[in-house]
């Protein structure tokens, strides 16, 4: 909210005009552990969608608030879920991470064998209204990934017309925020290639870790529960879901988990340590687009 609220530069391009789609991602290296016997009753769709991926999608596509308290921001964010597009069912896979060399499985970690349950959760979904139109966002989540990380990426449009060779304009404006577990963001620009040699021009990016940019004091910032829990001190409800909100998340994701019941749906097998089913990337490539690296 800081970044898209507190500055000029963001808000005005933050639309369907120059959007060309946005990838919310909270990949996790660990298994379900001890938590076996409750998260197979439970799943990657209610743990971690119908909360957390829903709570950054709202940020991300939320209108600003009148003002910030918690009220005015929960308000927006309702309107978000409320403008949810119904998922197709060829816009959802669902995976489950299987035996990797000397690792367990997810049905050895959950001591059961005919498991259906998911680990691995890749979402196309769409925003019906005027400033989100047309623009996909994709989400996934996962555990047992190759690497640890949480983040929003936000995928700029290409260039409607380059005075460049074609070659040098393939690459697009990502601006990547990064939530776990360094926290910073990182904006992809186009840049002429420093020395002689004519115009070739190279994609980097601008970087702001925060442990670069605010130095000791970044590691003074608390975890996530850490924070939660300085909130309720506090009485700041901002980051708490109220009760419509939590019923309508509900209602968005309920249809979802009845279409696998009703189907049998089985889960997709995916080696631990990668970045997920194949049927995940395919569901992303179909748009000519690619996931983002986990890194």
């Amino acid at each position: 909210m800081a970044v898209r609220f507190g500055n000029l530069l963001f808000e005005p391009l933050w639309n369907a005009q120059y959007i060309d789609h946005i990838q919310i991602t909270v990949a996790e290296t660990v298994g379900v552990g001890g938590r076996g016997g409750y998260y197979d009753t439970s799943g990657a769709m209610r743990d971690m969608v119908q909360n957390h991926l829903m709570q950054l999608l709202c940020l991300i596509a939320m209108e600003p608030p009148s003002h910030f308290d918690p009220d005015a921001v929960r308000d927006e964010k309702l309107k978000v879920i409320r403008s949810l597009a119904k998922v197709e069912p060829h816009h959802v896979v669902r995976g489950q991470y299987d035996a990797s060399l000397a690792k367990n499985s997810y049905r050895d970690d959950a001591e059961n064998p005919r498991s259906f349950t998911e680990s691995y959760v890749a979402i196309k979904t769409h925003i019906e209204n005027w400033r989100w139109s047309g623009v996909p966002f994709y989400l996934r989540t996962g555990k047992k990934l190759k690497a640890r990380s949480s983040e929003i990426a936000i995928v700029f449009k290409k260039l409607p017309h380059s005075i460049f060779e074609k070659s040098s304009d393939e690459k697009q404006n990502v601006l990547a925020i990064q939530l776990q577990p360094n926290e910073g963001m990182t904006l992809d620009v186009t840049i002429k290639e420093p020395g002689p040699g004519g115009m070739r021009l190279i994609h980097v990016p601008l970087d702001m870790t925060f442990a670069d940019a605010l130095g000791e004091h970044s590691e003074e910032s608390p975890d996530a529960y850490e924070r939660l829990i300085m909130d309720v001190i506090r009485g700041d409800q901002t980051l708490f879901m109220r009760g419509d909100e939590v019923e309508a998340a509900w209602k968005w994701t309920d249809p979802i988990i009845k279409a696998w019941e009703t189907r049998n749906d089985v889960p997709k097998l995916y080696d631990v340590g990668s970045a997920g089913p194949e049927d995940a990337m395919a569901l992303i490539h179909r748009d000519g687009r690619r996931w983002r690296e986990i890194k």
